[in-house]
């Protein structure tokens, strides 16, 4: 054991050794993969690139030997790093106008994309992004365009359209394409706020000085701004208000600055705000009258506020319920009535700079038909005044950074952040629906003696649990663990773990963390046996068959273990292979049927679609069938979980020596002949444990009772010793 342990550890140092090393040699990523990239393929009527600047690693599109536009790679410029842990190299095209002319995607490791969905899927959308124009995302923060996302590459997709936008606006900033200021690092002064300067404390001195900046609507300049959108719809359901009216009157002001947040809040709540914002957190008050709300009513039932945005540059935020507190009254003299004022955190993972300029984009919206609406958008443009600010001062040499390259490592590190941040909160429902899932499942294990007891109900609840884990875990969320994760993490440890990568798949992250934590418990079975989605699968079609009487085979307890390593060997040769080439072993590891059945709905190539209804055919007759004998992923969780602490399943002593009943009912036969469960087969159904205390079924227990009613019906013979005070007296006979 000590020889293999030492000879895994040099493998690892050794794969690590050459990763590291072709890392140290490599260039820009632009120049090694430019060679199988063709110019007409990303952009329609080239013919051919030019040379690679020397400053910047992006090339010329030409077209008849003139210039048509830049190419470059975006994980040049940004963090690409998808699920697999490696980065996602997308080529795009931009002309002087910063217009997207091109994308391709030219290589990446995304298990999804390379064995799950069809590669010309993700090229098709990669394609949509021609004509983006990258002027409009950088005044939009980013979000002036329409995200499509395909089921089952949520992440993948998501890390494309992030690297997409932000690496194309880097580029176009650098050479000054489309108007957009050339970014040049180290120039013109730099300001930060200045805590000690003093705030006016009464309304009117703070509207006229600039602390506070406002929006001002009636109806008729919102009638006349749908009217110009040129849809006869909207000037039908104009509004009828007297054009004067006050539509919506919105004033907002940076209260994160200490004696701005006093002066509008109070002493007390301006102290409540600082202890309500972690370490770099910035909070802007936003007031509002009139007949339009700014915050809705959608954030009670989504929890985003979808009337307003923050937008500095090309960042945005959207405020989420958890971001927002109420303000119940304004300290500062002369304040007008409001009908809504509230406060909004602003994170300081965002970017956000309170020295610079921004604005909060107000939606408005009008219904136009029974269920639909038109929007447009009006801004409230906010600087913080000159008297706010201090210039800062340069920092000492030894805290200057030691390249360029190391700022841009911590600017990605912030933006790869935000991003699995930002779909975190997405996924926040599904999020609590699983936490509620293992929280149920934990009370089960713990308290299992007590759940077992009535047969029905426990197979009805597990039916019900079953049922939600393939439909809604498995079909909707696909939350599918593979062994592919498995190959994934130790490719991961072997060229630079990062946890950021893992994160951004929210339900597998939190699935493997469930997992890790149960091996030690209670072993493979809780995930095998309750949380896999094709595991589900098999057991609900397999008690159906049972249902329509469809046979049952029980393989001869020779050749059921003889079957059993096979699922092993398949696990140790794909994790070889990996070795090799981690990409090969994501192509063999299609022996799993879980992208077919779960997360692409078997809309796949015929050949997937045979194999794992195969499958599921063979398990109507062998229950579970694929996870008895092929399973890697089982295979993979069953060696680690030999280090379980504890042993839950109870057993007699009788058990296997004579009585063989739950050796014969166990699902996937995980019991010998002599009564021992085997750990590394089991799943845990505790169906053993419903036998256990069945008083129908089990010899033992049905011994018990007997004896036990056999003792209670006994007679009493002290009853009819004469003389005994509780003895009836004998009547005459008549």
């Amino acid at each position: 054991m000590t020889a293999l342990s030492h000879l895994l550890k040099s493998l690892v140092l050794v794969f690590a050794l050459l990763l590291f090393g072709q890392g140290a040699a490599a260039q820009s990523v632009l120049s090694d993969l430019l060679p199988d990239v063709e110019a007409g393929a990303l952009v329609e009527g080239a013919d051919a690139f030019g040379a690679i600047r020397d400053d910047i690693p992006v090339v010329e599109v030409l077209s008849g030997g003139d210039r048509i536009g830049w190419a470059f790679i975006a994980s040049d410029f940004v963090s690409t790093t998808g699920y697999s842990g490696k980065p996602i190299h997308t080529m795009v095209a931009v002309d002087d106008a910063a217009q997207v002319i091109g994308v391709e995607l030219v290589k990446h490791s995304e298990p999804i994309v390379l064995i799950g969905i069809p590669d010309s899927k993700i090229k098709a959308l990669v394609a949509d992004y021609r004509g983006l124009d990258l002027v409009a995302e950088a005044e939009s923060g980013g979000t002036a365009h329409e995200l499509d996302i395909i089921s089952g590459a949520t992440v993948t997709i998501m890390v494309i359209d992030d690297s997409i936008i932000r690496a194309g606006l880097k580029v176009a900033r650098r050479l000054g394409l489309g108007g957009l200021a050339v970014e040049e690092e180290g120039t013109g002064p730099q300001f930060e706020i200045d805590p000690d300067a003093v705030a006016a404390d009464d309304w009117m001195t703070l509207e006229g000085d600039g602390t506070l900046r406002r929006l001002s609507l009636d109806v008729g300049q919102v009638n006349a701004a749908f009217a110009a959108m040129d849809d006869p719809r909207a000037t039908k359901r104009a509004l009828t208000e007297a054009p004067e009216t006050t539509f919506i009157e919105m004033q907002a002001a940076l209260v994160s600055h200490p004696s701005i947040g006093e002066v509008l809040l109070g002493e007390a709540e301006a102290q409540n705000l600082q202890a309500w914002l972690d370490e770099g957190d910035h909070a802007v008050a936003i007031f509002g009258r009139g007949i339009y709300s700014f915050k809705g009513s959608g954030y009670v039932r989504g929890g985003i506020f979808d009337r307003i945005v923050l937008i500095q540059d090309d960042i945005s935020v959207r405020f989420r319920d958890r971001m927002h507190k109420r303000i119940n009254g304004i300290a500062a003299d002369g304040a007008p009535e409001f009908n809504e004022a509230d406060l909004f955190k602003i994170p300081a993972d965002s970017g956000f700079n309170p020295a610079e300029p921004f604005r909060i984009q107000l939606l408005v919206q009008r219904e136009v038909g029974a269920i639909e609406k038109i929007f447009t958008t009006f801004d409230l443009g906010y600087e913080l005044p000159d008297a706010y600010l201090q210039r800062v001062s340069p920092p000492p040499a030894a805290e200057v950074p030691a390249s360029v390259d190391q700022v841009t490592t911590q600017s990605e590190a912030a933006a790869h952040q935000a991003l699995w941040k930002r779909i975190w909160e997405s996924k926040t429902t599904e999020i609590i629906v699983l936490g509620v899932m293992l929280a149920l499942l934990t009370g089960v294990f713990f308290f299992q003696h007590f759940v077992v007891q009535n047969e029905r109900r426990f197979f009805w609840f597990r039916m019900a649990f079953l049922t939600v884990v393939l439909v809604y875990l498995g079909w909707y969320a696909n939350a599918q663990l593979s062994v592919v994760n498995l190959i994934a993490l130790f490719n991961s440890l072997t060229s630079g773990f990062s946890w950021q990568a893992f994160l951004l798949d929210p339900l597998t992250f939190i699935l493997w963390f469930a997992v890790a934590a149960a091996l030690i418990f209670w072993g493979r079975g809780a995930y095998c046996g309750w949380l896999c989605p094709f595991g589900a699968l098999q057991e609900l079609l397999n008690k159906i068959a049972r249902a329509l009487r469809i046979p049952q085979w029980d393989l001869p307890w020779g050749l059921h273990e003889r079957l059993w390593p096979l699922k092993y060997m398949i696990f140790l040769g794909l994790f070889g292979v990996s070795l090799v080439s981690v990409e090969q072993a994501e192509r063999l590891a299609e022996v799993e049927p879980f992208k077919t059945a779960i997360i692409m709905n078997f809309v796949r190539a015929w050949p997937f679609v045979a194999y794992a209804v195969a499958l599921l055919v063979a398990g109507l007759f062998v229950e579970r069938f694929f996870c008895r004998y092929l399973c890697p992923l089982g295979a993979a969780l069953a060696i680690p979980a030999r280090i379980r602490m504890f042993d839950w399943l109870k057993r007699y002593h009788e058990c296997g020596n004579p009585c063989q009943i739950c050796a014969k009912q166990c699902p996937v036969q995980a019991i010998h002949p002599t009564g021992e469960i085997n750990p590394n087969e089991c799943i845990d159904c505790l169906h053993c444990q419903v036998l256990y205390q069945s008083e129908t079924t089990c010899p033992v227990v049905i011994k018990k009772l007997r004896r036990r009613a056999k003792v209670g019906a006994a007679p009493d013979l002290s009853r009819n010793i004469a003389g005994h005070p509780n003895q009836p007296k004998t009547q005459p006979a008549t």
